[in-house]
């Protein structure tokens, strides 16, 4: 099975420690995987994040809203167990979620919703069952928010360098090489070369500072997908150039069989299209950082200190 959502650990937190017990989270998220019978791989699925497994993550998160809703307290970091509220919840309430829980004062102020009201008008949470993002941590959404807005502006990247000419998108590759660390800091490291004379090669990448190890590159601002023969031409350009690398970059795809004629010449990187922009994001070429968000988190450490 999938790991559970958030949502779906809480009922379950609270029934482990329905016998009054105060227990160590390390203890509770062992507990919970062998309940769900969690697999090896699915304890080892990484947040997007890759800082902390998934199903911890979000048995933390069923924690940290049972605890704002009264029904967990925590007299020690790291260690939890059940109040009053948490076993009259367990009594009452067949499923327990983030809706159950905006029957609280406590939980209210929590997720901001203002005043009080009665449990059968509080609907402050769409229903999860309506929208699955709900299912979702907050650091996962987080997360996915972030995908889909890099995923947005990758197409809009992409669409920016389709205008660009032959001779501008060969200067773009070399750019986005640079950046990412080829070249180290030589004022010439980078070279578009975009000639005619050039014997197949768009732009080479120096790696050391006497030259002695070069890359070369091929650029292809296409709308087709590249196929086979371009993939062995540029080989053969590599050969005639005595060079031992080469990275073919173009604005569209490639076809099954250029990545399977690549993969056995060995020496050549295909980076397509939507990679390109990608690598453009990452490396932060024709981007601007427009707003900065920093996921803070306590450090425990300190207040140990004091």
């Amino acid at each position: 099975m999938a790991v559970p959502d958030y949502q779906t650990f809480m009922r379950p937190l609270l029934k482990l420690l329905a016998d009054g017990t105060t227990q160590r989270m390390r203890d509770i998220y062992a507990a919970l995987a062998t309940e769900f019978q969690l697999t090896e791989s699915e304890m080892a699925e990484l947040l997007p994040s890759g800082r902390q497994p998934t199903y911890m993550n979000r048995i933390g998160w069923a924690k940290t809203y049972l605890l704002k809703a009264g029904a967990l307290e925590s007299s020690q970091r790291g260690w939890v167990q059940v109040t009053e509220r948490g076993r009259e919840l367990l009594r009452t309430q067949p499923e327990i979620n983030a809706r159950t829980l905006t029957a609280f004062a406590e939980f209210q102020e929590f997720q901001g919703t203002g005043a009080v009201q009665a449990p059968t008008q509080a609907a402050p949470l769409p229903d999860a069952a309506a929208s699955p993002n709900t299912l979702l941590s907050p650091e996962e959404q987080l997360a996915a928010l972030y995908a889909e807005l890099n995923k947005a502006l990758a197409a809009e990247l992409l669409s920016q360098v389709q205008e660009l000419t032959p001779a501008q998108f060969e200067r773009l590759v070399v750019e986005v090489l640079l950046a990412m660390g080829y070249g180290g800091s030589m004022r010439d490291a980078g070279q578009a070369l975009g000639r005619s004379g050039d014997n197949g090669i768009d732009g080479l990448i120096k790696q050391d500072p006497l030259g002695l190890d070069r890359i070369y590159l091929q650029a292809k601002k296409w709308q087709n997908p590249v196929h086979s023969p371009e993939i062995r031409t540029f080989a053969g350009s590599l050969t005639y150039h005595k060079a031992s690398k080469g990275v073919f970059l173009t604005t569209s795809t490639f076809s099954d069989g250029a990545r399977t004629t690549a993969q056995q010449i060995g020496n050549i990187i295909l980076i397509d299209g939507p990679q390109l922009a990608q690598l453009m994001i990452e490396y932060g070429v024709g981007v601007d950082i427009h707003s900065t968000y920093h996921v803070k988190r306590v450090n425990s450490g300190f207040f140990e200190e004091l």
